[in-house]
Protein backbone atom coordinates (compact mmCIF):
# COMPACT_ATOMS: atom_id res chain seq x y z
CA UNK A 1 0.00 0.00 0.00
CA UNK A 2 1.33 3.42 -0.98
CA UNK A 3 1.73 6.20 1.57
CA UNK A 4 -0.34 9.35 1.28
CA UNK A 5 2.42 11.46 -0.26
CA UNK A 6 2.99 8.86 -2.99
CA UNK A 7 -0.75 8.75 -3.66
CA UNK A 8 -0.86 12.52 -4.05
CA UNK A 9 2.11 12.57 -6.42
CA UNK A 10 0.56 9.91 -8.65
CA UNK A 11 -2.81 11.69 -8.60
CA UNK A 12 -1.20 15.02 -9.53
CA UNK A 13 0.35 13.50 -12.65
CA UNK A 14 -2.84 11.61 -13.53
CA UNK A 15 -4.88 14.80 -13.26
CA UNK A 16 -2.64 16.45 -15.88
CA UNK A 17 -2.75 13.52 -18.34
CA UNK A 18 -5.51 12.43 -20.75
CA UNK A 19 -5.25 8.78 -19.67
CA UNK A 20 -3.90 6.71 -16.79
CA UNK A 21 -1.62 4.98 -19.30
CA UNK A 22 -0.01 8.32 -20.18
CA UNK A 23 0.36 9.12 -16.47
CA UNK A 24 2.02 5.75 -15.90
CA UNK A 25 4.43 6.45 -18.77
CA UNK A 26 5.44 9.79 -17.26
CA UNK A 27 5.89 8.25 -13.82
CA UNK A 28 7.73 5.18 -15.08
CA UNK A 29 5.30 2.76 -13.45
CA UNK A 30 2.70 0.24 -14.60
CA UNK A 31 -0.79 1.56 -15.49
CA UNK A 32 -2.21 -0.69 -12.77
CA UNK A 33 -0.18 1.28 -10.21
CA UNK A 34 -1.88 4.51 -11.23
CA UNK A 35 -5.32 2.88 -11.17
CA UNK A 36 -4.70 1.39 -7.74
CA UNK A 37 -3.32 4.67 -6.35
CA UNK A 38 -6.34 6.63 -7.58
CA UNK A 39 -8.68 4.06 -6.05
CA UNK A 40 -6.85 4.22 -2.71
CA UNK A 41 -6.89 8.01 -2.70
CA UNK A 42 -10.62 8.06 -3.45
CA UNK A 43 -11.13 5.85 -0.42
CA UNK A 44 -8.99 8.19 1.68
CA UNK A 45 -10.85 11.39 0.70
CA UNK A 46 -14.21 9.62 0.29
CA UNK A 47 -14.86 11.34 -3.04
CA UNK A 48 -14.81 10.23 -6.69
CA UNK A 49 -11.79 11.80 -8.41
CA UNK A 50 -12.27 10.37 -11.93
CA UNK A 51 -15.19 9.06 -13.95
CA UNK A 52 -13.92 5.87 -15.60
CA UNK A 53 -15.22 3.56 -18.31
CA UNK A 54 -13.65 1.14 -20.79
CA UNK A 55 -12.72 3.92 -23.23
CA UNK A 56 -11.54 6.88 -21.18
CA UNK A 57 -11.15 8.56 -17.82
CA UNK A 58 -12.41 12.04 -17.01
CA UNK A 59 -11.54 14.01 -13.89
CA UNK A 60 -14.53 15.04 -11.77
CA UNK A 61 -15.38 18.55 -10.63
CA UNK A 62 -14.16 17.67 -7.15
CA UNK A 63 -11.03 16.11 -8.66
CA UNK A 64 -10.18 19.34 -10.51
CA UNK A 65 -10.48 21.38 -7.33
CA UNK A 66 -8.56 18.80 -5.34
CA UNK A 67 -5.77 18.74 -7.94
CA UNK A 68 -5.14 22.47 -7.44
CA UNK A 69 -4.78 21.94 -3.69
CA UNK A 70 -2.59 18.87 -4.20
CA UNK A 71 -0.23 20.70 -6.56
CA UNK A 72 0.18 23.54 -4.05
CA UNK A 73 0.78 21.06 -1.24
CA UNK A 74 3.39 19.11 -3.24
CA UNK A 75 5.16 22.35 -4.16
CA UNK A 76 5.35 23.21 -0.46
CA UNK A 77 6.78 19.80 0.37
CA UNK A 78 9.39 20.07 -2.39
CA UNK A 79 10.28 23.52 -1.14
CA UNK A 80 11.25 22.10 2.24
CA UNK A 81 14.15 20.27 0.61
CA UNK A 82 15.47 23.32 -1.30
CA UNK A 83 18.14 25.65 0.09
CA UNK A 84 16.72 28.82 1.65
CA UNK A 85 18.01 30.98 -1.22
CA UNK A 86 16.36 28.71 -3.79
CA UNK A 87 13.02 28.86 -1.97
CA UNK A 88 12.95 32.65 -2.15
CA UNK A 89 14.68 33.41 -5.45
CA UNK A 90 13.72 30.60 -7.82
CA UNK A 91 10.59 29.53 -9.66
CA UNK A 92 10.22 25.75 -9.33
CA UNK A 93 7.48 23.47 -10.64
CA UNK A 94 5.16 23.10 -13.62
CA UNK A 95 3.37 25.99 -15.35
CA UNK A 96 0.79 25.17 -18.03
CA UNK A 97 0.32 27.72 -20.83
CA UNK A 98 -2.07 27.85 -23.77
CA UNK A 99 -1.64 30.04 -26.87
CA UNK A 100 -2.70 30.18 -30.53
CA UNK A 101 -0.52 27.94 -32.67
CA UNK A 102 1.22 30.56 -34.83
CA UNK A 103 1.73 33.08 -32.05
CA UNK A 104 2.77 30.33 -29.68
CA UNK A 105 5.51 29.00 -31.94
CA UNK A 106 6.87 32.37 -33.05
CA UNK A 107 6.56 34.53 -29.93
CA UNK A 108 5.59 32.57 -26.81
CA UNK A 109 7.94 29.58 -27.08
CA UNK A 110 11.15 31.70 -27.29
CA UNK A 111 10.14 33.42 -24.05
CA UNK A 112 9.56 30.08 -22.35
CA UNK A 113 12.87 28.66 -23.53
CA UNK A 114 14.71 31.66 -22.06
CA UNK A 115 12.86 31.22 -18.77
CA UNK A 116 13.75 27.53 -18.52
CA UNK A 117 17.41 28.44 -18.96
CA UNK A 118 17.11 31.08 -16.25
CA UNK A 119 15.18 28.84 -13.83
CA UNK A 120 16.42 25.22 -14.06
CA UNK A 121 13.63 23.99 -11.79
CA UNK A 122 10.88 25.42 -13.99
CA UNK A 123 8.87 22.97 -16.11
CA UNK A 124 6.74 24.54 -18.84
CA UNK A 125 3.80 22.76 -20.49
CA UNK A 126 2.80 24.64 -23.66
CA UNK A 127 -0.51 23.74 -25.37
CA UNK A 128 -0.98 25.28 -28.84
CA UNK A 129 -4.55 25.60 -30.07
CA UNK A 130 -6.53 28.09 -32.14
CA UNK A 131 -9.65 27.44 -30.07
CA UNK A 132 -10.31 29.34 -26.85
CA UNK A 133 -9.36 27.03 -23.98
CA UNK A 134 -11.43 26.69 -20.82
CA UNK A 135 -8.33 27.33 -18.75
CA UNK A 136 -10.10 26.95 -15.41
CA UNK A 137 -11.55 23.56 -16.32
CA UNK A 138 -8.35 22.32 -17.98
CA UNK A 139 -6.11 23.52 -15.12
CA UNK A 140 -4.19 25.89 -17.39
CA UNK A 141 -2.19 28.48 -15.44
CA UNK A 142 -1.71 31.14 -18.14
CA UNK A 143 -3.43 31.90 -21.45
CA UNK A 144 -2.37 34.08 -24.40
CA UNK A 145 -5.25 35.06 -26.68
CA UNK A 146 -6.47 37.62 -29.19
CA UNK A 147 -9.83 39.27 -28.54
CA UNK A 148 -11.79 40.22 -25.46
CA UNK A 149 -11.45 38.29 -22.19
CA UNK A 150 -15.02 38.73 -20.99
CA UNK A 151 -14.78 36.66 -17.82
CA UNK A 152 -14.27 38.03 -14.33
CA UNK A 153 -12.61 34.76 -13.27
CA UNK A 154 -9.43 35.96 -15.01
CA UNK A 155 -6.71 38.50 -14.36
CA UNK A 156 -5.92 39.86 -17.84
CA UNK A 157 -3.26 42.22 -19.21
CA UNK A 158 -3.78 43.85 -22.59
CA UNK A 159 -0.49 43.61 -24.48
CA UNK A 160 -1.18 45.49 -27.70
CA UNK A 161 -3.18 45.69 -30.94
CA UNK A 162 -3.35 42.90 -33.51
CA UNK A 163 -4.30 44.29 -36.94
CA UNK A 164 -5.85 42.04 -39.59
CA UNK A 165 -4.36 42.29 -43.10
CA UNK A 166 -5.57 41.03 -46.48
CA UNK A 167 -2.63 39.81 -48.54
CA UNK A 168 -1.86 38.17 -51.83
CA UNK A 169 1.28 37.00 -53.62
CA UNK A 170 2.76 39.03 -56.49
CA UNK A 171 2.28 35.92 -58.66
CA UNK A 172 -1.45 35.82 -57.95
CA UNK A 173 -1.86 39.58 -58.46
CA UNK A 174 -0.15 39.30 -61.86
CA UNK A 175 -2.54 36.49 -62.76
CA UNK A 176 -5.94 37.78 -61.60
CA UNK A 177 -5.33 41.44 -60.70
CA UNK A 178 -5.57 43.29 -57.39
CA UNK A 179 -9.00 43.46 -55.71
CA UNK A 180 -10.09 47.07 -55.11
CA UNK A 181 -13.06 46.28 -52.87
CA UNK A 182 -14.87 43.38 -51.19
CA UNK A 183 -17.17 42.84 -54.20
CA UNK A 184 -14.19 42.27 -56.48
CA UNK A 185 -12.64 39.97 -53.88
CA UNK A 186 -15.74 37.74 -54.03
CA UNK A 187 -14.87 36.85 -57.63
CA UNK A 188 -11.27 35.88 -56.87
CA UNK A 189 -9.58 32.80 -55.33
CA UNK A 190 -9.21 33.05 -51.55
CA UNK A 191 -8.15 30.87 -48.62
CA UNK A 192 -10.15 30.06 -45.50
CA UNK A 193 -9.23 29.19 -41.93
CA UNK A 194 -11.46 26.69 -40.12
CA UNK A 195 -12.80 27.49 -36.66
CA UNK A 196 -11.75 24.31 -34.83
CA UNK A 197 -14.53 24.76 -32.26
CA UNK A 198 -17.38 24.84 -34.79
CA UNK A 199 -15.81 23.20 -37.83
CA UNK A 200 -16.92 26.12 -40.01
CA UNK A 201 -14.72 28.65 -41.85
CA UNK A 202 -14.01 31.92 -40.05
CA UNK A 203 -15.62 34.88 -41.87
CA UNK A 204 -13.36 37.68 -43.08
CA UNK A 205 -13.88 40.92 -41.12
CA UNK A 206 -13.72 44.41 -42.59
CA UNK A 207 -14.18 48.01 -41.44
CA UNK A 208 -17.65 48.91 -40.25
CA UNK A 209 -18.26 45.34 -39.01
CA UNK A 210 -18.67 44.07 -42.56
CA UNK A 211 -18.21 40.33 -42.93
CA UNK A 212 -17.27 38.31 -45.99
CA UNK A 213 -17.87 34.56 -46.10
CA UNK A 214 -16.02 33.16 -49.14
CA UNK A 215 -18.56 31.11 -51.15
CA UNK A 216 -16.02 28.77 -52.77
CA UNK A 217 -12.53 29.06 -51.22
CA UNK A 218 -9.59 27.72 -53.20
CA UNK A 219 -7.86 26.42 -50.07
CA UNK A 220 -9.22 25.48 -46.62
CA UNK A 221 -7.20 24.59 -43.52
CA UNK A 222 -7.32 24.68 -39.73
CA UNK A 223 -3.66 25.77 -39.44
CA UNK A 224 -2.60 29.40 -39.82
CA UNK A 225 0.92 28.56 -41.01
CA UNK A 226 -0.49 26.32 -43.75
CA UNK A 227 -2.81 29.12 -44.86
CA UNK A 228 0.09 31.57 -45.09
CA UNK A 229 2.14 29.14 -47.17
CA UNK A 230 -0.83 28.70 -49.53
CA UNK A 231 -1.07 32.49 -49.90
CA UNK A 232 2.67 32.74 -50.61
CA UNK A 233 2.29 30.02 -53.27
CA UNK A 234 -0.35 32.11 -55.06
CA UNK A 235 -3.26 29.77 -54.38
CA UNK A 236 -5.51 32.54 -53.06
CA UNK A 237 -5.80 35.86 -51.24
CA UNK A 238 -5.80 35.55 -47.43
CA UNK A 239 -6.78 37.55 -44.35
CA UNK A 240 -4.46 36.93 -41.41
CA UNK A 241 -3.23 38.62 -38.26
CA UNK A 242 -0.43 41.10 -38.92
CA UNK A 243 2.09 39.55 -36.54
CA UNK A 244 2.14 36.34 -38.60
CA UNK A 245 2.34 37.78 -42.11
CA UNK A 246 4.42 40.95 -41.67
CA UNK A 247 7.71 39.06 -42.27
CA UNK A 248 6.37 37.74 -45.59
CA UNK A 249 5.26 41.23 -46.64
CA UNK A 250 8.68 42.65 -45.72
CA UNK A 251 10.36 39.90 -47.80
CA UNK A 252 8.12 40.69 -50.78
CA UNK A 253 6.46 37.27 -50.81
CA UNK A 254 3.08 38.86 -49.98
CA UNK A 255 1.50 42.23 -50.75
CA UNK A 256 -0.80 44.06 -48.33
CA UNK A 257 -4.17 44.86 -49.95
CA UNK A 258 -7.47 46.63 -49.19
CA UNK A 259 -5.87 48.74 -46.48
CA UNK A 260 -8.81 51.18 -46.33
CA UNK A 261 -11.19 48.32 -45.55
CA UNK A 262 -9.11 46.86 -42.70
CA UNK A 263 -11.11 46.31 -39.48
CA UNK A 264 -10.26 47.79 -36.10
CA UNK A 265 -7.38 45.79 -34.61
CA UNK A 266 -8.03 42.98 -32.18
CA UNK A 267 -6.25 43.07 -28.83
CA UNK A 268 -3.71 40.61 -27.50
CA UNK A 269 -4.11 39.53 -23.86
CA UNK A 270 -2.12 37.48 -21.38
CA UNK A 271 -4.41 36.19 -18.65
CA UNK A 272 -4.58 33.78 -15.73
CA UNK A 273 -7.35 32.45 -13.50
CA UNK A 274 -8.03 34.22 -10.22
CA UNK A 275 -7.55 31.43 -7.68
CA UNK A 276 -5.92 32.18 -4.36
CA UNK A 277 -2.25 33.08 -3.90
CA UNK A 278 -0.26 33.00 -7.16
CA UNK A 279 2.75 30.65 -6.98
CA UNK A 280 6.14 32.17 -7.75
CA UNK A 281 6.54 30.00 -10.84
CA UNK A 282 3.24 31.27 -12.34
CA UNK A 283 3.99 34.87 -11.45
CA UNK A 284 7.43 34.70 -13.10
CA UNK A 285 6.07 33.30 -16.37
CA UNK A 286 3.06 35.63 -16.44
CA UNK A 287 5.17 38.76 -15.88
CA UNK A 288 7.79 37.73 -18.44
CA UNK A 289 5.17 37.03 -21.13
CA UNK A 290 3.51 40.39 -20.47
CA UNK A 291 6.85 42.22 -20.77
CA UNK A 292 8.31 40.34 -23.73
CA UNK A 293 5.16 40.21 -25.83
CA UNK A 294 4.66 43.94 -25.24
CA UNK A 295 8.17 44.51 -26.55
CA UNK A 296 7.53 42.37 -29.63
CA UNK A 297 6.77 44.07 -32.91
CA UNK A 298 2.98 44.41 -33.11
CA UNK A 299 2.99 47.43 -35.40
CA UNK A 300 -0.10 48.65 -37.28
Amino acid sequence: MLNRLELLKIFSVAAACPTFREAAKRLGVAPQTVTRAVRELEQEVRETLFHRNTRRVQITTFGKSFAVDVEAALASVDGLFEPAVARTDQAIGTVRITAPSGLGRRYVQPVLIDLMQQYPGLILDLRLSDTFSAVVDQQIDIGVRAGAIGDNRFVARMIGPLPMWVVGSPKLIDKVGEPKNIKELEQMPVTCLIDQASGRPWPWIFRGEQQFQPPAPAFITDDTEAEIEAACAGIGFSQCTEYLIRPYVEMGRLVRLLTRQEPDPWKLHVYRPQRGPVPKRVRVVFDELVTRLHEATFRA
